[in-house]
């Protein structure tokens, strides 16, 4: 079959993440089982317009916002398709507005809505939070077929007049290297932060929770990893030297593959504070290092976790009820390695794989996939 992906971002775009990790792996797969795949994406610095990247034909056209126009012209350089995938991130392709007689599904991993105002200015932050309602229900009534990584996110997709049996959710996947056995761990009263410091993921409340618990517990240390580039990570910074205990958070900045497997090993917990997630990836990576998470109640979060099976959940924005979780797992040995074993378990069905898997499934019964 002929296969049109659309996507602003492919795997080698600065900007990209744990989505465009899936949706890269399930394109490959896609072209060693034989489909022709296209996957029409953006351009940036040292980007070639075309090339083929594992079996998959890419093309590139347009930056950030101009993509969008620029894929249909790309889209209509095609012989006629048989699939199309939109993939929306923040803003769809409408590709079921192209001019072509191939079914057309929706991807998405989530809704941004309260993100606009994390993620943007204002007043874009206004106008995208107003608009993204309007053409989420216009194409709920274009997009009989929709596909997304979590309940939170397809529980989403209802309040805008999806219906819940066009939405099929499938299992992310990851490549992190599993251990064959739970390793065996102490508690060292060490938790990590890992992620980009932005706004959305919230970095200043798991520093603001460490600090309560650490109150609590003198001997407790916080790492954290991830870019600090950007006004807002300055910010962070400029918080952590003002810190009552600056002198007990390490900020490692960007780790490569190797070192942040090795930091999840060494934490006896994750924190996790993001505004909402498609699904929380890095807690299912922490996970299958035996690495339990504490977490907020957020779209995305409380899927990658399974409430005082896999770690702990917490409402949003409550630092207190998160410095409460972690020294209450952290003072109780047994109850902690009860929540090891059963995260490393569970994170044991999240490979890409599996997501392949589902994802192919899905479209099969739909008729969509020979």
């Amino acid at each position: 079959m002929r296969i049109t992906w659309l996507s602003w971002k492919d795997i080698n775009h600065p900007e990209a993440g744990g989505a465009e990790r899936v949706s890269d792996e399930i394109r490959i797969r896609l072209a060693e089982s034989g489909h022709e795949v296209t996957l029409i994406t953006a351009r940036y610095i040292d980007a070639k317009p075309e090339e083929n990247v594992r079996g998959v034909r890419v093309l590139r056209a347009g930056n950030r916002y101009s993509v969008y126009s620029k894929a249909r012209g790309l889209f209509r350089s095609l012989p006629e398709q048989d699939l199309v995938i939109d993939e929306m991130n923040t803003v769809p392709f409408f590709a079921s507005f192209y001019r072509s007689k191939a079914p057309t599904i929706l991807l998405t991993y989530q809704l941004a809505r309260q993100v606009w105002f994390y993620q943007m200015a204002f007043p874009f932050s206004y106008i995208g939070y107003w608009l993204e309602p309007i053409y989420l229900r216009l194409l709920s009534r274009r997009y009989k077929h929709v596909l997304t990584e979590s309940e939170s996110t397809k529980k989403d997709l209802a309040k805008y007049g999806y219906a819940k049996s066009s939405v099929s959710v499938f299992r992310v996947g990851m490549d992190t290297p599993r251990p064959a056995s739970l390793p065996t761990h102490r508690i060292g009263y060490t938790v990590i932060f890992l992620g980009a410091f932005r706004p959305m993921k919230r970095p200043l409340d798991a520093i603001i929770a460490f600090e309560k618990a650490r109150d609590l517990q003198p001997k407790l240390t916080l790492v954290m990893a991830g870019s600090t580039n950007g006004t807002y990570a300055q910010k962070v910074l400029e918080y952590v030297k003002s810190s009552r205990h600056s002198e007990a958070i390490d900020i490692k900045g960007r780790v490569s593959e190797e070192q942040k497997i090795s930091l999840l090993k060494k934490a006896d917990l994750i924190l996790v504070t993001s505004i909402k997630e498609g699904w929380g990836l890095i807690v299912t990576e922490a996970n299958s290092q035996g690495t339990p998470g504490v977490v907020y109640d957020t779209d995305g979060l409380r899927d990658s976790v399974v409430a005082d099976k896999t770690g702990l959940v917490v409402p949003s924005g409550d630092t207190s009820a998160m410095a409460s979780a972690i020294t209450r797992i952290l003072t109780n040995t047994k109850s902690y390695q009860e929540l090891r074993q059963t995260a490393f378990t569970h994170s044991a069905q999240f490979t890409y794989t599996q997501s392949y898997k589902d994802f192919t499934s899905i479209l099969a019964k739909a008729g969509l996939l020979k």
